[in-house]
């Protein structure tokens, strides 16, 4: 009976001193500096760090996707590293397979590949307490969902992610896909963004309820090439799909512009500069705006290279501009290691259906040698 008593008392004892079970913030809740850039591989974190921290920045934004096929714990856990290194905060955005400069399609997700990313991107060790996850891109489009745009298959992707990604760790902070703002209703090829979220909601009733954040791609367009303006269909495009959002969940969510730009193709260099400064003065300041992601940092060859901030003579006007833009320092909080010596795996980990085991052994890891005998002993039948 006394052991009993001992188990119970030295049990509460414990968890009541364990550490705290942490769980997302709200990113707007602490000084925030907006300002990010979307990049494509995970090299470019350093030379990103001097554009969105410039001018007295602190603490700025990085989105970059990850391949289900990319999952190598050692070139993304330095990718961690650096961004804690380079003060900026990642948004991952999860990707299936493809080419990002040449794909006919984007192939349909699975709930496996989503456990599989929970189990992956939880092995890693952030470097920010918020770990901000977007959930696929642009699927009211056919080539970017498996050729043909699915608003109830997304939406209960969307919904299993954020189960199964808070069962890993209650940091993670979920954000639903930026949605291609200037897609139409074309049976079989796409949707507009709003009837797609409409049909999302029917699909899993309350879908905005569930997740933490919106993304979106609040490209001026038409033709990315409009002037900042309030347009449905242009850089203001965040607004009414959050509003939307709002009206049919109640929740307000947090906005995050995981991509925009305008297009050298049509609309010069210099004037893009003036584009940019008028649209964080008088679109990008909203309130619920948490970061502004512009795509792309460096594109090289292909079709994105009319969205870099880089040409062929190195950076461009754009980037002397979004330099020079006055940013304040973001306190966005901290993972409890952030000033540990990273410990950066020399091997994978099992990724498919990988579960910490639970055992005497791991709660009482930290324990020293004569309590761990004085356990053995209470409990030893």
């Amino acid at each position: 009976m006394k052991k009993i008593f001992l188990i119970i008392l030295l049990s509460s004892m414990f968890f009541a001193f364990s550490p705290k079970a942490y769980a997302i913030y709200d990113p707007l809740s602490t000084k925030n500096n907006i300002f990010g850039i979307h990049i494509l591989f995970p090299e470019e974190v350093s030379e990103a760090s001097t554009l969105v921290n410039s001018n007295n920045g602190d603490w700025g934004y990085i989105t970059i996707p990850i391949k289900s096929s990319d999952k190598d714990l050692t070139k993304w856990q330095t990718f961690m590293d650096n961004c804690r290194k380079y003060h900026l905060i990642p948004i991952v955005r999860l990707a299936t397979d493809g080419d990002y400069f040449s794909k006919v399609s984007w192939s349909v997700p699975t709930d496996n590949d989503v456990l599989n990313f929970a189990n992956f991107l939880n092995s890693l060790s952030w470097p920010t307490r918020n770990r901000y996850i977007v959930v696929y891109n642009e699927p009211n489009r056919g080539d970017e969902w498996g050729g043909a745009p699915d608003p109830n298959s997304y939406a209960q992707i969307l919904s299993y992610a954020v189960d199964i990604f808070k069962q890993r760790n209650n940091d993670f902070f979920i954000i639903s896909a930026g949605l291609d703002n200037a897609s139409s209703n074309i049976n079989g090829q796409s949707f507009d963004d709003f009837t797609f979220m409409y049909q999302m909601d029917n699909a899993v009733p309350g879908i905005f309820g569930k997740v933490d954040g919106m993304a979106s791609h609040s490209y001026p367009n038409p033709g990315f090439s409009t002037p900042p303006s309030n347009n449905r269909e242009g850089i203001d495009s965040f607004y009414y799909q959050d509003n939307l959002a709002y009206e049919l969940s109640g929740k307000k969510l947090p906005v995050f512009i995981t991509e925009t730009g305008w297009s050298s193709d049509k609309i010069s260099l210099e004037q893009q500069a003036q584009y940019y400064i008028e649209a964080f003065n008088t679109y990008w300041n909203d309130p619920s705006i948490v970061a502004v992601t512009p795509f792309i940092f460096h594109a090289g060859q292909g079709d994105f290279s009319q969205f870099s901030f880089f040409e062929s003579g190195g950076k461009n006007a754009i980037y002397a501009n979004y330099q020079n833009f006055s940013k304040i320092k973001g306190q966005p909080l901290l993972t409890e290691n952030y000033f540990a010596k990273s410990a950066t795996p020399n091997k994978a980990l099992p990724i498919e259906n990988f579960i910490v085991p639970e055992s005497i052994n791991s709660v009482f890891k930290d324990i020293n040698k004569s309590t761990r005998i004085f356990f053995k002993w209470l409990l030893k039948p």
